[in-house]
């Protein structure tokens, strides 16, 4: 993908802002919240991809020429002034600080977890200037990881209730479809690695790779082998039973897991006949375990009767918790029209079946990494105060027909007070109170390096 300059990954409007400040504006602060939105809690993610992959890097000659060209032409005024001394006192590199709350952090909506000001007074409007990229660096992961993080609640929560699978096996109870539902390669990297915040099952790629390079994690998810429809339809109708057995052979084995697609044709035949008989034997042999996946039907009902035909076939244990439990050998998973209210009433009827949770696992799509935006959590990011002349003054927005709208005013800190984050202005904290807006990024600098597995800890205290 062609790198875009730095200066244009910007809205057109931002350009002439720089002549839009009081006469005597030196500094300029802005903040980024959940307003609130579909979930009462957020799980902050992801703002150290953008501050090491782009961030970092410093604007060029070539980038300032280029963008002048281009927004002169499309309508806009250019600051090349601006951008000259930019490039001429700070190598390039954004005169601003950054803070943010750890990575990983779970706090109620309604806080502020990023502030930003500039560092040079010559430049206050390039804190606006980075809103487009920096409130999206920020929102996109947040939201996913934040999904994610409220499926492993709900996941948790029927485990608890009625399994007596051990608690590590749960990271791998969701596994991320979603790659190919993503709107780029880019989506689906960030996106994907704010799943695997949460979880450990991901068939995207990318991913990984983005944890490697950017939170120094060497493996952050795992997979196995598993059929799709054109491996196993091209067998033909009449030999579905060789397909299946051609999968066991290749991948089955002691202490080994392979997911087979078992709805091409007829699956609740194919999950009775010839899993449940014709194949049964070998199954039970090979010592792993077998995933049955349905992908038609009704999600919340059609996982539920395959896991009944299953514990038919096979037979059940009961757990501790007097719920029933399939043998090793075989489990069942989902993984079309997946999200928070089929996964939610799947659970309940397979509760209400007398089946333990852990009897099923998931795999959720477009749903995870695409089927949200910036309102799913209300993100924002608004100015809270300006200095002029040497004194800082309140900025704030208050509409009259919309309060949900209203933003903070003042520099802000954000404090634990009676066991709650809360979001104050800088000069009311107490003498010792921690600023939980901790500095990560100065004039080109990263300044906290955060590691997936840190990160993965703090978000499930």
């Amino acid at each position: 993908m062609t790198r875009i300059s730095r200066i244009l990954d910007a809205d057109s409007y931002k350009a002439s802002h720089f002549l839009q400040y009081p006469p005597g504006t030196e500094f300029v602060s802005s903040y980024i919240e959940s307003r609130g939105g579909a979930f009462a809690q957020s799980l902050f993610f992801g703002l150290q991809i953008y501050l090491k992959d782009v961030l970092t890097q410093p604007i060029t000659r070539a980038d300032i020429d280029e963008a002048e060209e281009m927004l002169l032409a499309h309508g806009e005024p250019f600051n090349r002034a601006g951008w000259d001394h930019v490039l001429n006192a700070h190598g390039g590199h954004m005169p601003v600080r950054i803070e943010a709350v750890r990575e990983g952090s779970v706090l109620p909506t309604g806080n502020a977890l990023v502030q930003i000001v500039n560092t040079d007074p010559r430049v206050p409007w390039i804190v606006s200037y980075l809103e487009t990229a920096l409130l999206r660096a920020v929102w996109y992961p947040t939201t996913v990881a934040t999904r994610s993080w409220h499926l492993k609640k709900i996941i948790d929560a029927a485990w608890s209730e009625t399994s007596d699978a051990p608690q590590e096996r749960l990271v791998f109870a969701l596994h991320d479809f979603g790659a190919r539902g993503a709107s780029s390669s880019e989506s689906a990297s960030i996106g994907g690695l704010a799943h695997l915040v949460n979880f450990r099952g991901t068939d995207t790629l990318a991913a990984l790779a983005t944890a490697r390079r950017v939170y120094h994690e060497p493996m952050a998810g795992f997979s196995i082998p598993a059929a799709e429809h054109s491996t196993i339809t091209s067998w033909g109708r009449e030999r579905e039973a060789d397909a299946y057995a051609n999968m066991l052979r290749n991948f089955g084995g002691p202490g080994k897991v392979v997911a087979v697609v078992s709805d091409s044709y007829d699956v609740y035949r194919a999950t009775a006949e010839i899993w449940g008989e014709s194949l049964a034997s070998q199954v039970r042999a090979m010592g792993g375990t077998l995933v049955v996946r349905p992908d038609s039907g009704d999600p919340r009902t059609t996982p539920v009767e395959i896991v009944g035909i299953l514990a038919e076939k096979f037979g059940v244990r009961t757990n501790s918790k007097g719920f029933r439990v399939l043998p090793d050998c075989v489990r069942v998973i989902q993984g079309d029209g997946v999200d928070e209210d089929s996964i939610a009433a799947i659970l309940d009827n397979l509760r209400a079946k007398g089946f333990a949770a852990d009897n099923i696992a998931f795999g959720m799509g477009g749903a995870l990494l695409q089927k949200l935006d910036r309102d799913t959590l209300k993100f924002a990011m608004k100015t809270n105060a300006i200095r002029v002349d040497g004194e800082w003054i309140d900025v704030f927005k208050q509409p009259i027909d919309d309060p949900g709208k209203a933003s903070k005013k003042g520099r802000l800190a954000l404090v634990l007070r009676d066991g709650a984050p809360r979001t104050i202005r800088a000069e009311e904290r107490h003498e010792g109170e921690e600023n939980l807006l901790g500095e990560v990024f100065v004039d080109g600098r990263l300044t906290r390096d955060e590691r997936l597995e840190d990160i993965r800890r703090r978000s499930w205290r």
